[in-house]
């Protein structure tokens, strides 16, 4: 299915209903208080619509009726063939749809419907489908006992999970969670970011389209403290799976310890580093990797390429090939198939990073940032312990920094707090095989920017996070308990005492 025309997107947007209401056993329903926020187009600052406002008491709604589902067994208990024909049903029905969620995505959000259209629609498509066939794939095991036992290891999912979702990509986000916690069995309550919830609701309405059971997909948009901190506190909730910022994340560990030590799976940050060496092949298709890695989605991506280390031999010739490559990122209207850069995701977010724009003193290709909008930039620094070396920046900005040898390359890569993703770019394959051992990182390319795909595990080392993976196999390790069960097979009269 091809682009459209910056005009027929417009129109599509036009006449899109908007889903305004909490989606909580099954129907949609307004917040207990019936408080609301405004949903704001960060490309034009228009309100799109007024979203309710959960609260604690929506929360512990939500819980009870997915307790409710989970413990009657409508879906934690229906054969896994049964569960697997659901889920692609909804795959088959996003797919139908995805235009309109593409549309509403990029009106959310801010991203730019290209990418709406070619990545985030069609890898959550992929996604739930991945993990609807892998749910009568994934086999139980019985271990080497004695002849007078069997012990089996079975998988059973964990219960009713929350689901804590960020803003820069909410749609394939939510398909990374509720992707293996549905095929599992789990009922889930999900929390999208505040800032970007209307996805999130109209994909729960489709699930109920599709046939599944009421009560097992809830979904609750509101803040941080007044939906989040109840979800990580909730006595009834048996784990909780955060993807966002390494500070709100820490939080979700305390709210565990605090309530019933819920099981807490972490993905968090990055300040991802991309390594070119002296060696590297074909520098011009070097610098496009690069310039994916800093400005897709705007840098908001926690694993973004933000921090470039080069050796000094080939900075000079990367940067300026990098400076043309970074020329067709250009910034304009989201909806504008013709845009690689849309704005950045809200005000608040927008300030932060001019912030650090502020503080870059050498800056070698972009820079301005203005209504929301920022160009693709590229700063220079003098090393690794400044602030734009060091903290997350989450936006267009790639920091340079120069190096004159590998150890030292991989020394400034590690010297983080994150390890989340890296990129090494070299010819010697002893050295990229040193370098994706010694890099402290949950992925490691090489000779490319990525993040592996959904056959492989996605998460970090460090304050990058813990408790778990998404995608691949691995992910439905987070919503599954095992359970051993041990049968003792020996005769009674053989045990007889004479």
């Amino acid at each position: 299915m091809g682009l459209l025309t910056k005009d027929e997107y417009k129109a599509i947007a036009a006449g899109l209903d908007l889903p305004t209401a909490a989606f909580i056993d099954g129907a949609f329903r307004p917040a207990a208080s019936g408080k609301t926020f405004e949903s704001i187009n960060p490309a034009t600052g228009e309100k799109l619509a007024d979203i309710a406002a959960c609260g604690p008491e929506d929360v512990n709604f939500a819980v009870t009726k997915a307790r409710e589902a989970f413990d009657d067994g409508r879906w934690s208990r229906l054969h896994p063939s049964e569960r697997k024909d659901v889920l692609i049903r909804l795959a088959k029905l996003v797919t139908r749809n995805a235009r309109e969620l593409a549309v509403m995505e990029s009106l959310d959000s801010g991203k730019a419907i290209f990418d709406c259209e070619t990545v985030d629609l069609p890898e959550t498509i992929h996604c739930l489908k991945w993990h609807a066939e892998a749910i009568d794939k994934i086999y139980d095991q019985v271990s080497p006992a004695s002849d007078d036992h069997i012990a089996m290891v079975v998988r059973e999912p964990i219960g009713v999970v929350g689901l804590v979702l960020p803003w820069n990509f909410p749609l394939l986000m939510l398909a990374w969670k509720i992707g293996p916690a549905l095929a599992a069995g789990c009922s889930v309550i999900v929390k999208p970011a505040q800032e970007t919830s209307l996805t999130a609701l109209r994909l729960a309405e489709l699930a109920m389209e599709v046939g599944l059971p009421r009560g097992v997909l809830n979904v609750l948009p509101g803040g941080g403290a007044e939906v989040g901190e109840p979800i990580g506190r909730h006595m009834d909730i048996d784990a909780v799976s955060f993807t966002g910022s390494t500070v709100t994340g820490k939080r979700f560990l305390q709210y565990s310890a605090e309530s019933n030590a819920k099981e807490v799976v972490l993905e968090m940050g990055g300040k991802n580093p991309a390594i070119v060496m002296d060696d590297a092949e074909n520098l011009d298709r070097v610098a496009q990797h690069v310039v994916n890695g800093a400005f897709w989605n705007m840098g908001e991506n926690c694993s973004a390429s933000s921090r470039l280390i080069v050796h000094k031999s080939v900075k000079s010739d990367l940067l300026e090939r990098i400076a043309h490559h970074a020329k067709h990122w250009n910034l304009g209207d989201p909806l504008d198939p013709e845009t690689r850069m849309g704005a950045l995701v809200s005000k608040a977010h927008f300030d932060k990073v001019c912030g650090y724009l502020d503080q870059a003193e050498n800056i070698v290709l972009g820079g301005k940032a203005e209504n929301g909008f920022v160009e693709a930039t590229v700063v220079e620094l003098p090393g690794n312990d400044v602030a734009l070396a060091r903290e997350e920046i989450f936006g267009p900005v790639l920091s340079v920094i120069e190096v004159s040898g590998f150890d030292e390359a991989i020394g400034i890569a590690n010297d983080t707090d994150y390890g989340l993703c890296a990129a090494l770019f070299t010819a010697n394959v002893k050295r990229a095989i040193r370098g994706a051992r010694g890099l402290r990182a949950g992925t490691v390319t090489v000779n490319s920017f990525g993040e592996g795909d959904i056959t492989t595990p996605f998460g970090g080392f460090k304050q990058s996070g813990f408790g778990g993976r998404d995608n691949g196999l691995h992910a439905h390790d987070q919503y599954t308990q095992l359970k051993t069960i041990w049968i003792d097979l020996a005769d009674d009269a053989d045990e007889a005492v004479d």
